[in-house]
């Protein structure tokens, strides 16, 4: 027992200078401090400079990614690079304002569809499983919606279109919307207005009839001059890039109707008015949503004069929201925007509202939010969704004046 009292005393002592040699071996090497080079302040250490976690600054914003289909090339880019416009400038402001929250921005991916339907499903493939947006705006043709849109409805994808007015468009199903009025919106109202001024009696009838946003039309101009009782002297067909519209023009001329009815979109429209000059008819011609575009009068020059058209929109529209766009759009393109421009721009608003009401990204949440969506100002006016997904606000009748769209008023 004495033996092992004496050992002990011992033992403990070889334990504890082992213990702190372990220690020294594992601790990292001290930074030398300002008080031992003789100063008589020492320094924070970097866990002391360091903010709460809460209030350390984000190192990357949150993206939100929406796509963009439109026709950015051929023909068709004369109403897709409007469109593609538009979108730029809307999420431009509500980037700059943090409208969907501080550090969250909307990040466009902009994709060409060319005009063409096999392209348009392609890019919709990309942009939802690729790409992975939330939401997609487009695409410019109702040709290339009734193609792409079931993609995005299958995939619960919701789709906005500013350019389909179609019939049928959102009945393609519940994640389709648009806020381009459909032309059975406008077209009824377009020819009781020129009827009550003009007392219209015989009209002369074009259009594509290969394309489904021009044959829609025709069938809503059809339907709507039966009602108003007015007699269709011919009905005349032509296809999407035809150029020589001289052997219909020549029947239509020998019939000397009042007024000439196109549904055609605007390069067809600029050529059937110039060849009909050329031929000396002098009756005046109604169309739909295709004539809305400033390169109608650009390509058919003074032929244009007196082109009468159904619109969604106006850029003399007098309410802060219409003339804030207009301004905007001149500083930021040079130029003035068309209906195409403005339905877009007010499509990206109406996204991001729906975006910021649903305080989520999942596309299911965005969708009902749209449905939700009343009154809200934008350049079309007080803009809704009715019941169908398809845009309230009041339509317009515009003539072409000097080269440039005013308010018919006669």
């Amino acid at each position: 027992m004495k033996k092992f009292n004496q050992f002990f005393p011992l033992l403990f002592l070889v334990m504890f200078i082992l213990a702190a040699c372990q220690s020294v071996a594992q601790a990292p090497a001290a930074e030398p401090s300002v008080e031992s080079a003789g100063e008589s302040e020492a320094v924070d250490s970097p866990t002391e400079m360091a903010p709460p976690a809460d209030e350390a600054p984000s190192v990357e914003a949150e993206v939100i990614k929406v796509g963009a289909a439109h026709a950015l090339s051929g023909p068709i880019a004369l109403y897709g690079e409007p469109i593609s416009q538009g979108i730029q400038l809307a999420v431009a402001q509500m980037n700059a304002q943090n409208y969907l929250g501080e550090g969250k921005q909307i990040e466009v991916v902009y994709e060409d569809t060319a005009g063409d339907k096999e392209q348009a499903i392609s890019v919709f493939e990309k942009l939802i499983n690729q790409d992975g947006v939330v939401a997609i705006l487009g695409p410019t043709l109702s040709n290339s919606a009734f193609a792409a849109d079931p993609i995005a409805q299958e995939a619960g994808v919701p789709v906005i279109g500013s350019s389909n007015t179609a019939s049928g468009i959102t009945e393609m199903g519940d994640f389709v919307f648009r806020t381009s009025l459909p032309e059975s919106a406008v077209i009824p109202n377009t020819l009781q207005v020129v009827a009550d001024a003009r007392g219209m009696q015989d009209v002369a009838v074009m259009y594509g009839n290969d394309d489904q946003f021009t044959q829609s039309g025709y069938e809503v101009f059809a339907s709507s001059l039966e009602n108003l009782g007015t007699n269709v002297v011919t009905t005349e067909t032509f296809a999407k890039g035809d150029a020589d519209f001289n052997a219909q023009l020549t029947k239509i001329k020998s019939l000397a109707p009042q007024a000439i009815i196109a549904s055609a979109l605007a390069e067809e429209a600029a050529n059937i008015m110039s060849q009909a000059r050329q031929q000396g008819i002098e009756a005046y011609f109604i169309g739909g949503n295709g004539f809305n575009s400033p390169k109608l009068a650009e390509i058919a020059g003074d032929a244009a004069e007196g082109a009468i058209s159904g619109a969604a929109w106006f850029i003399g529209n007098p309410t802060p929201e219409n003339q804030t766009f207009v301004e905007a759009y001149r500083a930021e393109f040079g130029t003035d925007p068309d209906q195409f421009a403005a339905q877009a721009y007010t499509a990206a608003w109406v996204l991001g509202e729906a975006i910021k009401s649903a305080n989520s990204t999942d596309p299911a949440a965005i969708r009902d939010a749209l449905t939700a969506i009343q009154n809200l100002p934008t350049p079309l006016g007080e803009f809704s969704f009715d019941a169908n997904r398809d845009p309230l606000h009041t339509p317009v009748v515009l003539i072409v004046k000097d080269g440039q769209f005013a308010l018919f008023e006669e």
